[in-house]
């Protein structure tokens, strides 16, 4: 077994080696994951036993976009731990892939992650994909891949499409900085807090959201983070995407005049540093100068240093601050 190096780099060549008696005192067997894995097993030169977790990207709408490397894998693991099987088998069939399928979602995810780690572990090799787009990215993957690192199974990522990638790279909005939320909890209290932590948030947002919740989606997106500009991807790179540069206030709008249909990304604008500079100005304003300079006098500043951070906080000249104090308004 194994997979040899190739041209698209799917691999390294395994060196197999059998265990013999070893060392006085190792065991006759190990329990790992809930599997024994016994010691006369074949094992990778320098000791790691063999197996390796393919995290392998597949498309988002477009067949197309498959990569010739993620097929090629596909087709050489031993088997392949797919997010719902009804729906993989159609992408295997398409490219001709027969290799075994097991299922690996949300209400499996960590029993199924411990038989699988043990498979590999055993010296097979996993390919795990999801319905669409990059496994383990808002994906019960994760688990799979931090059982993988806790028992130094060699994992490898076979990049391609992602719908948040996708979705920030059309949005016109400001890519330099942004924050990955996916779907928001489905949970009142748990949503709430996920929207607070968000108010304040400067980066471009990117989240995921089916089209029966949307509406709602955006109202509470609208309530918490005001009328900022967002992008609303509708199904990507299929044949009927369309990509809306709006507001909230308009995108929801739109939406109780006409039900959405298909899958979103909605990415939206974060708080600017004028409307971060405004608010706190706003805050400062709450107190008179007079409360303002004691607030600085009792951390130890001297008046003059006072009346700087004074006039700093409140956005005017020094000579505004000092005219105050000192009577000298008209």
């Amino acid at each position: 077994m194994g997979i040899e190096e190739s041209e698209s780099g799917i691999g390294a060549e395994r060196h197999l080696e059998k265990r013999g008696d070893g060392p006085k005192g190792v065991q006759e067997s190990s329990v790992i994951c809930g599997l024994e894995i016994p010691r006369g097993y074949w094992r990778l030169q320098g000791g790691n036993m063999a197996g390796t977790l393919y995290l392998c990207a597949t498309p988002i709408g477009n067949l197309q976009d498959m990569t010739p490397r993620v097929v090629e894998t596909l087709r050489s693991v031993d088997v392949i731990a797919a997010e719902d099987t009804r729906n993989s088998i159609k992408l295997l069939n398409h490219f001709d892939i027969h290799t075994p399928m097991t299922s690996y979602h949300e209400y499996n995810k960590v029993e199924k992650a411990k038989q699988l780690v043990g498979q590999l572990l055993q010296g097979r090799d996993i390919a795990l994909i999801t319905d669409a787009g990059t496994p383990a990215i808002s994906d019960p993957g994760e688990v799979l891949v931090r059982m993988c690192h806790e028992n130094l199974v060699h994992v490898t990522s076979l990049p391609g499409p992602s719908a948040c990638i996708t979705a920030l790279s059309l949005s016109g909005l400001p890519t330099r900085r942004f924050c990955f939320e996916g779907f928001l909890p489905g949970e009142k209290k748990e949503r709430r807090e996920a929207l607070e932590a968000l108010r304040e948030e400067t980066r471009t947002m990117v989240f995921y959201e089916a089209p029966h919740h949307l509406q709602r989606t955006l109202e509470e997106l609208l309530e918490c983070l005001g009328d900022r500009r967002v992008t609303l991807c509708r199904e990507l790179t299929k044949k009927f995407e369309t990509v809306t540069l709006t507001t909230l206030g308009q995108a929801l709008a739109d939406c109780e005049r006409e039900v959405p249909r298909g899958e979103y990304v909605l990415v939206v604008e974060g708080k600017s540093a004028q409307e971060l500079r405004q608010e706190k100005i706003a805050s400062w304003e709450a107190m008179t100068i007079e409360e303002h300079m004691e607030y600085y006098g009792r951390q130890g500043l001297d008046s003059k240093e006072a009346m700087k951070r004074v006039a700093r906080d409140r956005g005017v000249g020094k000579r505004e601050i000092y005219a105050h104090l000192h009577g000298l308004e008209p």
